[in-house]
């Protein structure tokens, strides 16, 4: 919607300031309605929504602006080129580097293509080729990996494969040039896990996309309540009538597994400890000239690779898990810091090179 200074500046003023208050207005009156006994003041939210955001889609966007300008910003001049970090948002190379630098990828086959065929239709209908990516094609072919006893016993029949997103953050990142020249220039230790969910995958869906989302204590492995977020991608201005769509999901509420009753809530991760040590090794094995990562880990049924790594997500979301505040603001306050000192200095450049021609002009 912003197509301009104008309209940019009417959505910051205007636009902005009026859905914060709405927000705070519809939350007050919940409060009332659903006679729960919360009492909500109408100013404290309003300064919330407005000034300080903390839900998780303004955690999610702050994250894609951080990674943005920092790639931006740290280009080599004369390239379009990112840090190479930044290349593991490919699925592809992040499974070639992944086996080199002997990262627990997702296994995949080597075998040159596959033909899918319908087993009814004829005619040359219904048939698919596929090359795989190992010989130059668009397509990784993988097996089908299995959930692990673990994570099956908190799910329903039917349900996807369900993994957990951590997240993970590098102060390497503070210095891309230092961390890419030196081996010093970054250690594991300046990689943080933040936090941890559980996305228990619906019955009958094909991924855990559509999920209940358990928080998961970081030191000890204790799965805390589940919510959702699924409200956030309905499509359609029909969903803003009354009934149609919840402005809120239930803030961590959720303590079994809809699909069957299961109960999740309580449980213990088997080695959280390890788990949040491999992808905190992973993150400075592959990419630790990025700043954030988000990391799909399978706890598999597969004996020979019982925790393994899906892909990265580099504009990361917590999926309304929680997490040290304190250590995650303060490590974006330094990165914030770093990059506003790079902007200016790419902006003098420019401003620089400007005047010389116009001089020789």
């Amino acid at each position: 919607f912003v197509w301009n200074r104008f309209s940019a500046l009417t959505l910051v003023c205007v636009g902005y300031p009026a859905i914060s208050l709405a927000a705070s207005v519809h939350k007050w009156m919940k409060g009332l309605l659903t006679f729960s006994g919360e009492r909500h003041s109408i100013s404290e939210e309003y300064k919330v929504r407005l000034l300080a955001p903390d839900d998780w889609f303004s955690y999610w966007r702050l994250n894609c602006r951080i990674a943005g300008l920092h790639a931006y910003l740290n280009m080599e001049e004369g390239s379009l080129a990112p840090p190479k970090g930044y290349e593991m948002e490919n699925k592809w190379t992040f499974l070639e580097v992944g086996k080199e630098r002997n990262v627990p990828i997702s296994p995949y086959l080597t075998t040159p293509a596959i033909v899918v065929k319908h087993r009814n239709e004829e005619g040359g209908m219904g048939i698919h080729f596929y090359k795989n990516a190992t010989e130059g094609g668009d397509w990784i072919i993988q097996e089908r990996i299995e959930n692990g006893e673990w994570v099956q016993n908190h799910l329903p029949e039917g349900a996807p494969l369900s993994t957990f997103r951590v997240i993970t953050q590098s102060r390497g990142a503070l210095d891309v040039k230092k961390t890419n020249e030196s081996s010093e220039g970054c250690r594991v230790e300046d990689i943080t896990a933040l936090s941890c969910v559980f996305r228990a995958g619906r019955k009958g869906a094909e991924t855990d996309h559509d999920s209940i989302l358990f928080d998961v204590d970081p030191s000890t492995g204790k799965v805390l309540g589940g919510t959702t977020n699924a409200h956030w991608y309905r499509l359609g201005l029909s969903q803003i009538l009354p009934g149609r769509c919840p402005w809120r999901s239930k803030d961590h509420a959720i303590t079994h597994h809809p699909d069957g009753n299961i109960p999740v809530s309580g449980s213990v991760v088997p080695d959280i400890k390890g788990m949040l040590k491999l992808v905190e090794e992973s993150h400075w094995k592959l990419c630790p000239d990025v700043p954030l990562v988000g990391w799909d880990v399978v706890l598999s049924k597969d004996e020979n690779l019982p925790v393994c790594l899906l892909e990265v997500n580099l504009s990361c979301n917590f999926f309304r898990g929680s997490f040290d505040k304190e250590v995650y603001l303060g490590f974006l306050e330094d990165m914030v810091g770093v990059l506003q000192g790079l902007r200016l200095g790419k902006d003098g450049k420019v401003k620089g090179k400007v005047v010389k021609k116009e001089k020789e002009v």
